[in-house]
């Protein structure tokens, strides 16, 4: 038995026809106002990209991006701009728009209380002296000095991505009370619900948050140093745990320039390779030296530092990620494995670094890849990325903390 033909596909109206030619004219004409067209390919109906466009944008790229988004919000459509490998720029006109959800402030606000509650409870045991109100006093200055830098650092962010007009959430900041973490939190972050629109705009939304928690760190640094008191290094007793934090670069500046001195100072003071090796590994500990006996607020600044070293790491979605992509663009990518290679040989020196070595290879590949590649940074930001960089060299702590305990 055979079966009956197909029927015909149905043949477009003239109005049609006539309609779908004027809408390509007229996107023709909203990107030309912006770019020297050398070539076009359409999209069909049911493609995510309407057109690509090849040629060349007039004048200033950050301008001409600004100009035909509003040109097309009528049109639901988000334009990119690429560059394709020969050179020449590459407009996609991309079905839909950012549409950001609101957010549920609620839910930050709890979390922000529970963090406070864990920070100060954390507080209260790793500073327990046998006197409630000193405890008290020392747990209330640690939890306050560090939330002052995680809030400063976030609402950086915050502030930063509101004034270019970004849609983001408020800071979700996330408690881990001890025993489980010895600071009471695994820190905080905020979410961007929209593409940066340039490389500019992530610089400035990426780097705010450390700068400006650094900015408030510095200063609790050098107070608590101030509070702070020199004292021995005994090796732990028998039944005893001991846990040293870790050194910087401009950690060992600070206590340097406070105290006169580098510190932790083994008898008879460093040699070159021994002192390199133990802010590279942490050994030899200077057992028997002498070291700082840190407050409670220096305890805080110290945390405040490490936070901003681990955000800078120049990978991925985290701070330092945004910088190194905002500066070198795709070939930021490059880096990765070196970052990875970094971590992992670290964690033979410090665990810790090994869970890092996992978060950056199943989170780390992702870029927050702006809308508009085409525009770079102006020297001013330019230097503040490099700057950026340097400080999470002068911030970073290869091994952050060594916890020790001697048998019974």
């Amino acid at each position: 038995m055979s079966l009956p033909p197909a029927p015909a596909p149905p043949t477009p109206s003239p109005a049609a026809e006539a309609s779908a030619w004027s809408a390509e004219q007229r996107l023709l004409a909203l990107v030309a106002r912006v770019m020297r067209i050398e070539g076009v390919v359409w999209g069909g109906p049911h493609d995510a990209v309407r057109a690509r466009f090849v040629g060349r944008v007039l004048g200033d790229t950050a301008a001409a991006y600004d100009r035909l988004w509003a040109a097309l919000a009528p049109w639901d459509l988000t334009p990119l701009f690429r560059a394709d490998p020969h050179g020449r720029h590459v407009v996609l006109l991309v079905q839909g728009r950012p549409r950001p959800q609101p957010s549920r402030a609620w839910v930050n606000a709890l979390l922000f209380v529970l963090t406070v509650l864990s920070v100060l409870w954390t507080g209260w045991v790793s500073h327990a002296t046998g006197d409630p109100l000193t405890t008290a006093k020392q747990a209330l200055a640690f939890t306050a000095a560090l939330l002052l830098i995680l809030v400063s650092h976030e609402f950086g962010h915050y502030f930063m991505a509101r004034h270019h007009g970004m849609a983001v959430s408020l800071p979700y900041f996330l408690p881990l009370p001890a025993p489980l973490s010895p600071f009471g939190t695994l820190g905080a972050f905020i979410r961007l619900k929209e593409p940066p629109r340039n490389r500019r705009v992530l610089l400035d939304v990426g780097l705010a948050g450390p700068i400006a928690g650094l900015v408030v760190a510095l200063p609790l640094l050098w107070l608590g140093l101030r509070w702070s008191r020199l004292g021995p290094l005994p090796a732990p007793a028998p039944g005893q745990a001991l846990m040293l934090e870790g050194n910087s670069l401009l950690y060992l500046a600070a206590k340097y320039l406070v105290f006169g001195r580098w510190l932790p100072a083994p008898v008879g003071g460093w040699n070159g390779l021994d002192a390199l090796r133990f802010v590279l590994t942490g050994r030899p500990v200077p057992w028997g030296g002498v070291d700082v006996i840190l407050h409670p607020v220096a305890l805080a600044a110290w945390v405040g530092l490490l936070v901003t070293a681990l955000n800078l790491l120049p990978v991925g979605q985290l701070d330092g990620g945004h910088v190194l992509f905002a500066l070198l663009g795709q070939r930021a990518r490059r880096l990765f494995p070196v970052i990875v290679a970094l971590t992992a040989t670290l964690g033979v020196f410090w665990s810790g670094w090994w869970l890092w070595t996992f978060l950056i290879l199943l989170l780390g590949r992702r870029y927050a890849e702006p809308l508009d590649m085409l525009t770079t940074l102006d020297p001013t930001r330019r230097a503040w990325a490099w700057l950026g960089l340097l400080v999470w060299v002068l911030t970073f702590t290869p091994i952050p903390l060594q916890l020790f305990m001697a048998g019974p």
